[in-house]
């Protein structure tokens, strides 16, 4: 399953899309080059229309909004805030400059120093292993034991879980680690976008969690006059990720 949704998540990269109508339009053009033309300029188009933003974050926008971020006055009576992996980048930057790398859902790393800082009584539980089909020999927790003891953490109330490679895996190994104390009551830490799956995933293991979405990437509206190609093609493998990661952890719980 873990090797399956790796292969699959190309199908979440508009790009691979417009590859594969590029890659048929030259074989069609061997042969009916009127319409290969048509597709060639058609999928060009497209990638222009791709760079505007507001289709993207309208997609966002729906998983980003269906929890808000608790009131301070719910933290207290918390036992501790469960972390989910996915906001470290590459472990060579860190092999080679001894800076553990953030990447976009830096969020998902910070947010949870400050809420220790302010709540010193909650425990912290990062769940993050290697989710690369090609291993490196380095987990996220291992650069996450770094990134909180550089952060002046108390070590003694950070877990590591290590053995997870994906959302399902997260909710399973977190659930085994903290075993009936995953009845307690855990704020649940990971990107605005993602909370919905993770939701779903900690809730079918029997953990009682409070979501607390950090990195949104939406406002309340975006301009249709904002245009970004890169950026907007980061938005939308994450949105079609999303989406599809949805149904398919929906249909195979």
């Amino acid at each position: 399953m873990f090797v399956l949704s790796k292969l699959l998540s190309a199908i979440t990269q508009p790009v691979f899309w417009l590859a594969l109508w590029w890659a048929l339009s030259l074989l069609i053009l061997m042969r009916w080059r009127r319409l290969a033309v048509v597709m060639l300029w058609g999928g060009l188009m497209v990638l222009g229309l791709l760079g505007f933003r507001a289709i993207p974050d309208a997609l966002l926008r729906p998983l980003e909004n269906r929890y808000p971020v608790p009131a301070v006055k719910f933290i207290e009576g918390h036992a501790g805030i469960i972390v989910l992996g996915g906001a470290l980048g590459h472990p060579d930057s860190y092999r080679a400059h001894g800076q553990v790398p953030l990447d976009a859902a830096a969020e998902r790393m910070t947010v949870p120093v400050g809420l220790m800082r302010q709540h010193p009584q909650l425990e912290l539980v990062f769940s993050g292993g290697e989710g690369r089909l090609l291993t490196l020999g380095v987990t996220e927790s291992e650069l996450a034991r770094v990134f909180y003891q550089q952060q002046g953490l108390d070590m003694t109330k950070v877990r590591l879980e290590d053995g997870s490679r994906n959302t399902r895996e997260n909710a399973q190994q977190v659930a085994k680690l903290l075993g009936t104390r995953c009845q307690q009551s855990w704020l649940l830490v990971t990107s605005a976008w993602h909370m919905p799956r993770s939701m779903a995933e900690f809730e079918a293991v029997g953990c009682k969690v409070t979501p607390y979405p950090v990195d949104f990437r939406t406002g309340e509206s975006t301009a249709l006059t904002e245009y970004e190609l890169a950026h907007s093609l980061l938005r939308w493998q994450t949105a079609l990720h999303e989406w599809l990661g949805l149904w398919v952890y929906g249909v195979t719980r």
